[in-house]
């Protein structure tokens, strides 16, 4: 097997690309599997948060993550990726097998950013497809989109509508008490895996 060039839009330097390191080395430490973790750099001791993401053969098989700092990166990597892998409430626990087939990406969001729309009109012209993860709040209604989900929902229209959705609310649903932050991400992933080599 040998690695496939990264995706396109998949941004990795020196520094980043040791998160989805330290992510697969968390969870290989609950599966009783050896796994070398990296060196972390200084800046995964400054609070951060991340969502990590879990795919199979292109298929998502876990994702969990933090919205607002309030550890250090390294351990919130670290706890996501575990939890990403043994607790989303979508799907049964990691095995073995699967831990050989997995592809993980970690997205470390940038602080949150409160839209000031006065309608749901003035927030769609707000959003930038592709760029913005969403976070909508409403009373004990809270739910998030990160920017990837722009891929399977282009128009924001659409966008927030399945937002409402996530979040328990009516797909048309508005009020002036609605609060919308957008966030940007930076994404680590590990390179691919290819059979043919």
């Amino acid at each position: 097997m040998r690695r496939l060039p990264l995706k396109a839009g998949l941004r990795m330097h020196e520094q980043g690309g040791v998160l989805p390191a330290l992510a697969r080395a968390a969870i290989a430490g609950r599966l009783g599997v050896v796994e070398p973790a990296p060196e972390p750099p200084d800046f995964l001791q400054q609070p951060g948060a991340c969502f990590v993401t879990l795919q199979i053969r292109g298929r998502l098989r876990g994702c969990i993550g933090s919205l607002e700092p309030y550890r250090r990166l390294i351990e919130d990597v670290q706890a996501n990726a575990i939890a990403a892998a043994f607790e989303d409430p979508r799907f049964p626990a990691l095995d073995r097998e699967e831990y050989a087939l997995l592809h993980i990406e970690v997205s470390v969001l940038s602080p949150m950013e409160l839209l000031p729309a006065h309608d749901e009109a003035a927030l769609w012209a707000l959003l930038r497809p592709g760029i913005d993860g969403v976070v909508l709040k409403f009373g004990l209604h809270r739910a998030t989109f990160l920017p990837q989900v722009w891929d399977q929902l282009p128009d924001p229209r659409q966008f927030m509508a399945h937002l409402k959705v996530k979040a328990g609310l009516p797909a048309d649903f508005w009020d002036t008490a609605l609060q919308i932050y957008r966030y940007t991400v930076s994404k680590y992933g590990e390179p691919e895996w290819s059979d043919d080599g």
